[in-house]
């Protein structure tokens, strides 16, 4: 179950709930501001189209960075060690360079206003509404587990009662998304990036400080776990052991290439915060600015985990039933033992600010797909734009309430991680695949898309359910059953588009304009100026840079 040991009650006072109460204050008081901007459905769901890159751009990096990630990856760096940086620098900085270079110009080009719409005007109805559902469900899945995971972590460090914990943050969330819509939300995220940076830099620098610096974080986990723990690539040849259960090869293609490219290209709760820019090039900046601070993530969120396993030897080796800390605890843990009150109220925040973070944006994302690409493109067309609004901020109440429900489907899972890591191998993998492909091939069919997307995920969850945990094929963990999964479900799907496509009959030239890769649509002539010449202007050398700066981060963890 996602549960934290007991004992881990935060010594929290009048100063701390100050702070928090205050926080409440100004996320309410952003809602109210941004409603004077919302007058119609565009507005509601992509901010007008109007913000500028550096909002988008961390409002894009906020909305992943959600308390699942924190708890998670923190998690993830006291189980795997230093094998877990391989989700940020191979695992996400690639594929948000290939979204901002190769695909933003397709999705903002096409003026669409979701991802499962790019697939309607690509592959037509059948697609389109297989992904739209697909979405849906994911979103409200991935929602849940922020508010679930929340309310676990309030009862344990404040003593609230979890369903205080869900009404509380739940409403925060229902009101600001419905009163300011998405600039709500993504103004919030700014906003809450930064609190979540104040409450995770004190904590890894005292951390540091308690176990002797650098120095002595790595000859305690040397002594204790061995070196490949403080390794990236050590022990990953194939047919070697390491804490990760993976090899080089489903590291790079399972979790750098698969799973990687299909959350960061086709997750609506990114590329949404790109859609809401005001012209092309701050569209396609917008990953990439993202990914400058997205490098250095692991210093405040792997690093602490190693911390807490140093402070806490016996993190994750205890039977939880008995009281004992797992993996999950390793963020409360420091929490509790490292910060005095005043500094805990700011962490907490942050924490909350986190959980709010990540579910925002997946709400924000799913009242877009159930509204525009479901209800009014199948359900109740051509209503005039005042009856979508209403819909879209009933839609987002009604996601918020289904997010509540849909959290206990978690309860399995002792690393957060590893259930998140196994949705985006069902949901978002196959959607890449559809992406890709039909990009940069134009003989790929309607029918292509339909059955290469339903093929893919199929494929994901027989992998996973049967294979691996029925025990027919032997993997060591979760996470490499979740690479390999991810890698059946690109192959899987890629041949069945390739089969289904020689079959079928192909799209028109004239249909395909500015949806696949050396054309371009009427609409992408009429966009905005791409800017001056000023080199943080220049998308190529943002997206090279980040690259760059990623591979040099790995160099001393490598060796």
């Amino acid at each position: 179950m996602i549960t934290l040991a007991e004992g881990l009650r935060l010594p929290t006072n009048g100063l701390d709930y100050t702070i928090l109460a205050l926080y409440f204050v100004v996320v309410l008081g952003i809602g109210f501001a941004a409603k004077r901007s919302v007058k119609t459905s565009l507005d509601f769901f992509l901010s007008g189209r109007s913000l500028p890159a550096w909002v988008t751009g961390l409002a894009f990096v906020a909305a992943n960075l959600g308390a699942t990630e924190i708890l998670g990856m923190a998690a993830n760096g006291a189980q795997y060690g230093a094998y877990t940086v391989h989700w940020y620098w191979i695992g996400a900085i690639p594929a948000m360079v290939f979204l901002g270079l190769v695909m933003m110009p397709f999705y903002y080009g096409s003026k669409v206003r979701s991802v499962p719409e790019f697939l309607l005007h690509r592959f037509g109805p059948s697609s389109h509404l297989l992904s739209s559902v697909i979405f849906a469900v994911s979103s409200v899945l991935i929602a849940g587990v922020n508010l679930y995971a929340m309310a676990i972590v309030l009862e344990a460090l404040l003593g609230w009662p979890e369903w205080v914990a869900i009404v509380v943050a739940g409403f925060f969330v229902l009101a600001y998304i419905t009163i300011g819509g998405l600039s709500s939300a993504i103004y919030n995220e700014v906003l809450q990036f930064f609190v979540i940076l104040a409450a995770l830099i004190p904590l890894t620098i005292v951390g540091l400080k308690r176990v002797g610096g650098w120095d002595g974080l790595t000859d305690s986990l040397t002594s204790s776990h061995g070196d490949a723990f403080l390794t990236a690539w050590k022990g990953t040849g194939i047919g070697e052991g390491n804490p990760l259960g993976a090899n080089w090869l489903t590291i790079v293609l399972g979790l750098g290439f698969v799973m990687s490219f299909g959350y960061w290209t086709t997750n609506f709760a990114e590329v949404q915060r790109a859609l809401s820019a005001k012209n092309l090039s701050a569209a396609r900046r917008t990953p990439l600015i993202a990914a400058f601070p997205k490098i250095f993530i692991p210093m405040v969120v792997v690093v602490p985990g190693l911390i807490a396993l140093v402070m806490e030897p016996t993190l994750g080796k205890a039977d939880p039933s008995t009281g004992g800390l797992q993996y999950n605890d390793a963020i409360p843990v420091l929490m509790r033992d490292l910060l005095p009150n005043g500094v805990l109220g700011i962490a907490v925040t942050g924490l909350l600010a986190a959980f709010m973070a990540g579910m925002a944006a997946n709400v924000s994302s799913f009242n877009t797909v159930f509204t525009n690409d479901i209800w009014a493109a199948y359900l109740k067309k051509g209503r005039e734009d005042g009856y979508y609004l209403k819909t879209g901020r009933v839609v987002t109440a009604v996601g918020v309430l289904i997010g509540m429900g849909t959290a206990f489907i978690a309860a399995s899972f002792s690393n957060i991680m590893n259930y998140l890591q196994t949705l985006f191998s069902f949901f978002n993998v196959p959607l890449f695949v559809v992406f890709i492909i039909g990009m940069f091939w134009k003989r790929t069919s309607a029918a292509a898309g339909f059955w290469g997307l339903l093929s893919g995920t199929a494929a994901a969850m027989v992998n996973y359910f049967w294979l691996y945990k029925q025990g027919v094929i032997s993997i060591p963990s979760d996470q490499g059953a979740n690479f390999v999964s991810s890698i059946v479900a690109f192959v899987v799907g890629a041949l069945v588009m390739f089969v289904v496509t020689l079959v079928t009959k192909p799209k028109t030239a004239e249909s395909l304009a500015g949806l696949v890769y050396g054309t371009r649509s009427p609409g992408m002539a009429e966009l905005p100026a791409e800017g001056d010449d000023a080199w943080y202007r220049k998308p190529a050398l943002l997206g090279w840079g980040a690259i760059v700066l990623a591979a040099v981060c790995y160099v001393p963890f490598s060796f």
